[in-house]
């Protein structure tokens, strides 16, 4: 894992090393950071577990779950995200085709959602939305999106389809919601970026050329929206694609 300044032009520190050992990582893919424990989570994909590692001095910390199908057990996690309203830590157990939720506090397992393929098919990427107590999955051999209450995981609606025409998704991998409760959707295979609003009617897209974005995220301090395609970190300005009278650009 890299850790480059905010302005991504200068290497801080890194952490891990290639093995199947605690603090060694298979294919490191979802990250998340729990600042109310001083921790990074991150999803160890090809050990089937998650890493805990210390934020402040990036010391290991534990791992959890093993591969298999039950409780603590995961196939190739992928994103993860914290729930700061209600204490949780949600996991997308892709090969699973579910969603596994975790105490923040003590690191139980509470309860899962999916886990065949009617409702969930590989899912990838994870967002909550924290104003409206509710989470963005990227549905991903369904192309489409899926919006589920954050409170119990129950489903609320879904948008999206295969092809490749505006709101329309192939292969959606990463996701984010911005500071306009806008969701930010990497449409990998279509090369570009799409806008949702909270009720996932399409805003706009953004064309990465030739490029299959993946990860995505939003900082919400600066304005910036983060992408990863092509062996590399993209950033572009959110007030630049997404213009909006009641943004406010913070450059600092």
């Amino acid at each position: 894992v890299h850790v480059l300044s905010c302005d991504g032009d200068s290497f801080v520190s890194k952490f891990g090393e290639e093995g199947d050992q605690p603090g060694q990582f298979q294919k490191p893919n979802g990250i998340a950071i729990d600042h109310d424990h001083d921790r990074i989570l991150i999803t160890d994909c090809f050990n089937h577990r998650v890493q805990l590692w210390s934020l402040s001095d990036q010391s290991f910390l534990s791992c959890i779950g093993k591969k298999g199908l039950r409780d603590l057990e995961f196939q190739y996690p992928y994103g993860i995200a914290i729930d700061k309203h209600h204490h949780r830590i949600i996991i997308v157990d892709n090969t699973n085709h579910r969603l596994v939720f975790l105490s923040s506090i003590d690191l139980s397992f509470l309860f899962s959602v999916g886990g065949n393929q009617g409702e969930f098919h590989y899912p990838i990427g994870i967002a909550i939305d924290e104003d409206r107590h509710r989470i963005i999955v990227s549905d991903t051999y369904n192309d489409r999106m899926q919006v589920l209450s954050s409170i119990d995981g129950s489903f609320l609606f879904e948008f999206g389809s295969q092809g490749d025409q505006p709101g329309q998704l192939n292969n959606p991998q990463g996701v984010c919601i911005d500071n306009q409760g806008r969701i930010i959707v990497a449409d990998s295979v279509n090369n570009r970026l799409q806008a949702f609003t909270h009720e996932g009617h399409h805003i706009s897209s953004f064309d990465c050329g030739r490029e299959n974005p993946l990860g995505v995220a939003f900082d919400e301090h600066r304005g910036l929206i983060a992408f990863s395609a092509d062996h590399r970190v993209h950033v572009i300005g959110a007030n630049q694609w997404l213009a909006d009278t009641s943004f406010v650009w913070r450059p600092d």
